[in-house]
């Protein structure tokens, strides 16, 4: 039954699809033979796979890769940034990181937010003075406009994120 399943989210096939097989083709169907299986019955290539939706080509969180990728997509950015000073060792990063991408993705483009870690990027932290992590530093026009240290829940990091953008 589980198998049975499978092969139909896979081969995109539909019970009434999946019983017209012979017998020996149901049985033998696996993830190779699939399309060639699929062939034996025209219903099944006439089927379109589901579109999945383009992602933007746009990201608004983007990890900094270097002190020049920092300079040029965070101080020189046209849009508001949240810089996220996290370590891959650390706990409340690991909570505190989707709850700012959420924040984020509620803005719709308005903001970015920059991941930057400190392990990798150490002169990045020292330069902005960073002592603990999780930091969070708001940046706007190359000017930090405010930070906090710690987690936040939900709505105080919709609160910080309107700050940032002026509402």
């Amino acid at each position: 039954m589980a198998f049975r399943l499978l092969v139909r989210r896979v081969c995109r096939v539909s019970v009434r699809d999946f019983n017209r097989l012979p017998v020996t083709v149901s049985r033998s169907l696996s993830f190779s033979s699939c399309l060639s299986a699929s062939r034996a019955t025209q219903p099944l290539l006439s089927r379109s796979l589901p579109r999945l939706p383009l992602a933007s080509s746009r990201s608004v969180s983007f990890n900094v890769q270097d002190h020049d990728d920092f300079t040029e997509r965070v101080i020189n950015s046209q849009l508001p940034v949240l810089i996220d000073f996290h370590a891959q060792w650390c706990g409340p990063c690991k909570i505190l990181g989707p709850r700012l991408e959420k924040a984020i993705a509620k803005q719709k483009g308005r903001v970015a937010m920059a991941k930057v870690d400190i392990d990798e990027h150490t002169d990045l932290a020292i330069e902005y003075g960073v002592s603990a992590v999780p930091t969070v530093i708001a940046m706007r026009g190359g000017d930090v406009i405010d930070q906090f240290v710690g987690i936040k829940d939900e709505d105080q990091l919709d609160s910080f994120v309107q700050k940032l953008i002026g509402q």
